[in-house]
């Protein structure tokens, strides 16, 4: 299970292990996203996102992009949809334009989201 500091605190440790990529506050990412193992977002992306892995957005993170991951916790900005086959966790400090569509999800106090929300049934 994954370790928190605080509800507001993007996981250190995933359930998979270590975050293996990070990007850092100042970095700006334009284009597809693609990746395997647990990545961090802290920087600003736009463009598109898409894995079967481990999605984590910091609270410094600023995305304009559709998401489509296996999990997806958010503590940042998203101006999008987020699709995660697992599960989504949205921390005090998400702020998510878009809608979901998830079989799990877990929406802390404090969250603004404008969307709406599809639960869908667990992948296989």
């Amino acid at each position: 299970m994954a370790e928190r500091k605080k509800n507001s605190t993007i996981p250190q440790v995933t359930e998979d292990g270590t975050v293996y990529t990070i990007t850092q506050v100042g970095s700006n990412f334009i284009g597809t996203l693609e990746f395997e193992k647990p990545l961090q977002i802290n920087g600003d992306f736009q463009g598109e996102i898409i894995s079967n892995g481990i999605l984590l957005i910091s609270e410094t993170a600023n995305i304009k992009a559709n998401i489509k991951a296996g999990t997806v916790f958010l503590g940042g900005q998203v101006i999008g949809n987020i699709e995660a086959s697992n599960r989504v966790e949205m921390l005090s400090t998400a702020k998510l334009t878009g809608n979901i569509k998830t079989p799990k999800l877990q929406i802390a106090d404090g969250v603004v989201f404008d969307g709406n929300c599809e639960m869908i049934s667990p992948s296989s």
